[in-house]
């Protein structure tokens, strides 16, 4: 019993040494940070930005936040409104700019419609985003495309708020070009 309090000290005292470190994350892989520039010097921190979080306009994260991911559709159609070619031209120069990644564009539709209907409907809509990416200049090498139809709604629900969540094309980024 006597012990606890000073054991209780040394814990804190140990756990407070460990918070002093400021290389403690430090992965050594690009030295982002070195010179005292932002918090965390030498932790992967670079011009006030942790690497690959939503504010590193490298980042997919940043990809999926700042400019958007997906682009939805009307009901029954394949067409790409003047919103969705706003974000893909977004797209389109982040991936034109980050040649590292690769994109995967997946193609949905609401639960109206029978399942092979929807299947071809997601993939005329993964298509449309497909070619205007490549119009803008995207190597179609670095693209692929998928349909899921109705199978992998983001809001289950038979309402038209709902079905217009799910009538979407989304691009999913990965690593996959690195040098």
């Amino acid at each position: 019993m006597t012990y606890l309090p000073k054991v209780l000290m040394l814990v804190a005292g140990l756990g407070l040494a460990a918070c002093t470190n400021p290389d403690r994350f430090n992965d050594g892989a690009n030295g982002a940070g070195a010179g005292g520039a932002g918090y965390g010097n030498g932790s992967g921190v670079n011009g006030g930005y942790l690497d690959g979080s939503a504010s590193d306009p490298r980042s997919p994260a940043y990809f999926n936040q700042a400019i958007g991911d997906r682009v939805l559709f009307a009901v029954d159609q394949s067409t790409l409104s003047p919103d969705a070619q706003n974000t893909l031209n977004a797209q389109a120069q982040w991936l034109m700019t980050n040649s590292d990644y690769l994109a995967v564009i997946e193609g949905h539709a609401d639960e109206q419609g029978t399942r092979e209907y929807n299947i071809a409907l997601g993939a005329r809509r993964a298509n449309a985003v497909m070619e205007y990416l490549i119009s803008k200049g995207v190597a179609p090498s670095r693209l692929r495309q998928i349909s899921y139809g109705k199978e992998r709604p983001v809001e289950v629900c038979s309402q038209e708020a709902c079905y217009a969540k799910n009538r979407r094309a989304v691009t999913v980024i990965s690593m996959g070009m690195s040098s």
